[in-house]
């Protein structure tokens, strides 16, 4: 029994990192179709979002059926919980991707923002997806280095994220309301993709080591 429960941990811990895998392929063709405006890539990122629902939910059954039966304590309990707390937060990532896509959906053959701020959100793209990577990394190994590498560059998304409203507020915006609306809501998006991504690194933390690292934002 105790060989079947530590398969079963095997798997819950497995099934996380393809699921981070599904929201690295996610943001980066996400961010490729929003940059390039490419209808076909945007489409398949939004189709790809029920993919990555469907394997959440299916993490989640499995972690709960896995308290009922198991009970575990300890680390093993760490690790169902964890995985719990994950999966939502992934799956909050792959709606990112997905919103970012629909934007680009919904001003094709256009570009979704004015040239002015592409060079900031070709850079934001970047940074979320080099954000994924090293998350899905951080899953598979715990390799706790990574965790901090994720934060610094949640930062550089955050000075970024601001950098767009100084644009938006400022005397030298030309853009008109939907290409204000637009950039707005496309920055949320970058940003908040990383604030899930410093959370998920948090708990993998507590997982680790069992030392909670306080939220400073609540993702949403």
């Amino acid at each position: 029994m105790r060989e079947v429960f530590q398969q079963e941990l095997r798997e819950v811990q497995d099934r996380l990192v393809e699921i981070a895998a599904l929201v690295a392929t996610s943001i980066e063709n996400a961010t490729q179709a929003f940059n390039n405006s490419n209808i076909a890539l945007a489409e398949q990122v939004i189709a790809d979002d029920a993919r990555i629902d469907a394997a959440a939910k299916s993490l989640d059954e499995l972690a709960i059926d896995i308290l009922a039966r198991q009970q575990p304590v300890a680390r093993d309990l760490r690790i169902v919980v964890s995985a719990l707390r994950i999966s939502a937060s992934l799956e909050r990532m792959g709606d990112m991707g997905s919103h970012i896509a629909q934007l680009a959906r919904y001003r094709f053959p256009e570009k979704v923002v004015p040239k002015a701020l592409r060079d900031t959100f070709i850079e934001m793209g970047a940074l979320d997806v080099d954000v994924a990577r090293k998350l899905t990394e951080l899953l598979r190994t715990e390799d706790l280095s990574l965790a901090e590498q994720i934060r610094t560059e949640d930062d550089k998304l955050d000075d970024l994220h601001l950098s767009v409203f100084d644009k938006l507020l400022g005397e030298t915006w030309k853009g008109g309301a939907e290409d204000t609306v637009d950039a707005t809501l496309a920055s949320r998006y970058h940003e908040r993709f990383g604030d899930h991504a410093v959370s998920i690194a948090k708990k993998v933390q507590y997982l680790a080591t069992g030392d909670w690292v306080p939220d400073g934002n609540t993702p949403s």
